[in-house]
């Protein structure tokens, strides 16, 4: 990572490293505050669950598109003025190595969509794939992120933690942009603690209204993934994968356990699959590390999707995650940002799951 100390603060790469520069004056006075107010925290209690947030992932611009910035400016509204923030590490984001990316994406589709919109393409991939002059730039910090708050998950400075990230990932293919993703953050992160920390065993429960298309295929024929996603109909809802028989191939058969859900299903449908379904698959699986793919348009006041949940079964899977984490990974569990497009609704779901991970942090 390229430093330059400005005041103590380290500059993040991705803005201009002259320290006179406007935006890098404002991104370090966004750090600063963002440091004095988590050390405001009262007493002695150390913070025991991170939350990566950086003023870069606003600077990938997709004007009026669902998935905009707007999306991380009322969490973190809604995070800064509630009782809880100052019990949350705050992580900055950070520059992701090339080779990272590269456990999970081909070296020259990473090219090509670097090319494409340094060239001032409207688009990558698709056509919902909207870029601006900075989406490659942020895409990078966006794994970054995810990997530096897993570094301190792993390492045990951190018990648990949320990425609140854009763009999202679990779309994102080997060799393609696809559903607002470009690279796919939490396979990069499930792949980087199998290969570089030696893990034998990842969760990862996603349970967006979308299917995660790109995280499935990326371990659809190995047994170190535990894929899990509980979505609504494939046959009606984008992407148009996950049906119940994909259950992995080869030696991965078995560790994909799709639950393709019907239209307007609700909390009732929801909450027999995880205590039915997910809960007994993940005991038996014995997780080592869990990831959680934190899709918040299943509920029933989004607006891209017809599944009919609300905050009740949001509360129950993030519980009953940190649950298993606690049995068989010592709490260890790092949920990412995906959907959920209903400004209204999402703060309030994604304070109450910080606040699901600092309660499971504090009793472990």
């Amino acid at each position: 990572m390229i430093q330059a100390n400005v005041g103590n603060i380290a500059l993040l790469p991705g803005l201009c490293q002259n320290s006179n520069c406007e935006s890098v004056k404002n991104r370090i006075m966004i750090v600063k505050r963002h440091q004095c107010e988590s050390n405001n925290y009262r007493g002695n209690m150390k913070r025991l669950t991170g939350l990566v947030t950086d003023p870069i992932y606003l600077e990938h611009d997709t004007g009026q598109h669902p998935e905009n910035s707007n999306r991380l400016r009322v969490i973190l509204n809604e995070l800064k003025n509630s009782d809880i923030w100052d019990q949350l590490e705050i992580i900055p984001g950070e520059k992701a190595e090339r080779s990272l990316i590269e456990l999970i994406h081909d070296s020259d589709y990473i090219d090509s969509i670097e090319r494409e919109i340094k060239s001032g393409a409207p688009f990558v991939g698709t056509m919902d794939c909207i870029v601006s002059p900075r989406t490659f730039e942020v895409a990078e910090y966006a794994v970054g992120g995810g990997l530096a708050l897993v570094r301190k998950v792993d390492s045990g400075e951190l018990k648990n933690g949320c990425a609140l990230v854009r763009p999202p990932g679990h779309h994102a293919e080997k060799r393609q942009a696809l559903g607002f993703c470009y690279f796919n953050n939490i396979a990069i992160c499930a792949e980087y603690l199998i290969k570089r920390r030696n893990y034998r065993r990842i969760l990862i429960m996603d349970f967006d209204v979308h299917h995660g298309n790109g995280t499935q295929h990326s371990f659809e024929s190995r047994k170190d993934v535990f894929y899990c996603s509980i979505h609504e109909n494939p046959t009606v809802c984008y992407p148009g994968t996950g049906f119940e028989t994909e259950v992995g191939m080869g030696e991965g058969k078995g560790f994909t356990l799709n639950v393709p859900m019907r239209s307007f299903s609700g909390d009732e449908a929801y909450l027999k699959e995880l205590e039915e379904t997910f809960i007994p698959a993940w005991r038996e699986y014995k997780p080592e590390f869990v990831l959680i793919s934190a899709g918040y348009d299943a509920h029933k006041e989004d607006p891209l999707a017809r599944i009919s949940i609300t905050d009740v079964t949001y509360k129950a899977y993030a519980e009953a995650l940190c649950k298993i984490a606690a049995e068989f990974s010592d709490g260890k569990l790092v949920s990412f940002l995906e959907g959920g497009y209903n400004l209204e609704v999402i703060p309030r779901l994604a304070l109450a799951h910080a606040k699901i991970l600092i309660n499971a942090a504090n009793s472990l």
